[in-house]
């Protein structure tokens, strides 16, 4: 396993989130396969110049979504086989859901170009580019 984390203070995400999206892209593309090894805590905290907390916060959600499995002593190890759903899968039911807004935000009265605009608004604020007003 050869996986770079890189995490960005600046951007006013938690980094610990950063660290749980990188680490689930990593699994999803294969970076990370079943079974391999994360790095410890401390050790990862220390590459990453983070507090230790912050590694143990995103390894615990990450046990707690199935994608990790934390064995006392031995660290913490990919459990891709335990997840039900793909990141297709996913994808798949992220566009059924923004289909169905899409339709109930035409029905409300908004045009389309007004829907896109408060979507990518939506992302900017999600990404922590921008603040909301």
């Amino acid at each position: 396993m050869n996986v770079f984390f890189k995490l960005i203070p600046t951007t006013g995400r938690p980094l610990y989130l950063q660290l749980m999206q990188q680490i689930r892209h990593a699994a999803e593309t294969g970076a990370l396969r079943d079974g391999d090894q994360l790095p410890g805590i401390r050790t990862l905290a220390e590459e990453l110049v983070v507090s230790p907390n912050t590694v143990a916060k995103a390894y615990s959600e990450l046990e707690h979504d199935g994608l990790l499995e934390l064995r006392q002593g031995s660290g913490a190890f990919v459990c891709v086989k335990r997840r039900t759903r793909s990141l297709a899968d996913h994808v798949q039911a992220a566009r059924r859901r923004l289909g169905d807004l899409i339709e109930r935000l035409r029905e409300e009265g908004l045009l389309d170009e007004e829907i896109k605009r408060a979507f990518e608004a939506e992302l900017l604020y999600a990404a922590g580019i921008v603040r909301k007003r």
